[in-house]
């Protein structure tokens, strides 16, 4: 059963091969605090966690063992959406960075306003004002 106290309860996991530098980006050009950065002895992340709001996304470095690893290894890049308060500035601040734009701030049919990026590894970040399962 989902928790119902407020704590997010989905985690989107991500596998870089570069890790430290997906970091720098989601850090310093995408605005997510980073919380644990796990490294292991030859310098690879082994596990990291970054938050955004009340939301974490979890990341590492390809090329790991274990289950995961394994199952991530073909695997194609992934797609997360992140609800941010002002969707313009941070469009800004991603553009100032040199973060790959795929769509612009623009405002939805449905009440949102979002812009679409690409990190360096093909994952595409979502920007926006839409609040998945909130009654406004």
């Amino acid at each position: 059963m989902a928790r119902t106290d407020g704590v997010p309860t989905v985690y989107p996991a991500l596998l870089y091969d570069d890790a430290k530098a997906a970091i720098r980006v989601l850090t310093e050009a995408l605005g997510f605090t980073e919380e644990a950065v796990h490294e292991g002895e030859d310098g690879s992340v082994v596990h990291a966690e970054l938050s955004c709001g009340n939301g974490r996304v979890m990341l590492g470095s390809k090329g790991g063992a274990g289950a995961f690893a394994e199952a991530m290894a073909g695997a194609g890049p992934a797609a997360v959406y992140v609800v941010v308060d002002e969707v313009d500035a941070h469009h800004a601040r991603a553009v100032e960075h040199g973060v790959e734009i795929l769509m612009p701030p623009t405002d939805q049919d449905y009440g949102s306003r979002d812009y679409m990026a690409r990190d360096a590894e093909g994952n595409v970040w979502s920007f926006g004002t839409y609040a998945p399962g909130s009654s406004g």
